[in-house]
């Protein structure tokens, strides 16, 4: 049984991707010598806005940062909810007394937005933001081992990409690998992480469910 299960949130949580997109694309492309492609873009997913966009402009990045937050805000009116059945599985981990903690790649101002826009800002017991300098998952699972005293084996993340799954492996622990949007690379994630991939939220609410009615140990918190 999994004493943490943590969370990725785009394309994990809800379907924010696409929105991650127009917004760096809407509000960098202004300060850069062309226009961005979706391509340049995704190239940066792992660091925080504040990375992404230092990446992407040299110039004004402090001016394109406060556009990026004023498009990406407005973006959310377009997603108000997460992936169906999120809110019945995050409910159910309450109810075991599991530990729910949220590692994204996101800063904190931009995660704020999103978890307030789809009502979620008061469900997890951690969260954990991206760096604007290198992706720092797996920096933040190791602190999350640490804090609690649970062993590897009781410990999972729930990402949607294959950069979620080797930095599990790089990390030791388990990844549930969300494949529920429609371009998921199904094949890829099945190739690398077998019997962990979840087409459906139910599929893995399911697994969840199994795991998660054994007896809980204590955790000792420091």
């Amino acid at each position: 049984m999994y004493q943490i299960v943590a969370f990725d949130l785009d394309g994990t949580i809800a379907d924010t991707i696409p929105m991650c997109i127009e917004a760096v694309y809407t509000s960098v492309s202004a300060y850069t010598d062309h226009e961005l492609t979706e391509q340049e873009i995704v190239q940066t997913f792992g660091l925080n806005e504040i990375g992404m966009i230092k990446a992407l402009t040299a110039q004004n990045w402090r001016s394109a940062l406060n556009d990026f937050y004023r498009k990406y805000e407005l973006l959310h009116d377009e997603i108000t909810a997460p992936y169906p059945g999120i809110l019945n599985l995050l409910t159910f981990l309450k109810q075991t007394k599991t530990i729910i903690a949220l590692i994204t790649g996101k800063g904190e101002k931009s995660c704020s937005i999103t978890l307030h826009k789809l009502g979620l800002s008061n469900v997890f017991d951690e969260l954990l933001y991206g760096s604007q300098s290198a992706p720092n998952k797996k920096e933040h699972i190791a602190a999350l081992l640490r804090k609690y005293s649970v062993s590897k084996d009781n410990f999972c993340y729930i990402g949607d990409t294959i950069e979620d799954f080797r930095t599990c492996q790089n990390a030791g622990v388990v990844c549930l690998s969300a494949a529920w949007q429609e371009s998921a690379p199904v094949e890829l994630l099945e190739k690398e992480n077998p019997n962990h991939v979840f087409c459906c939220v139910e599929d893995l609410h399911h697994y969840l469910s199994c795991t998660q009615t054994q007896t809980q140990p204590n955790v000792l918190f420091h």
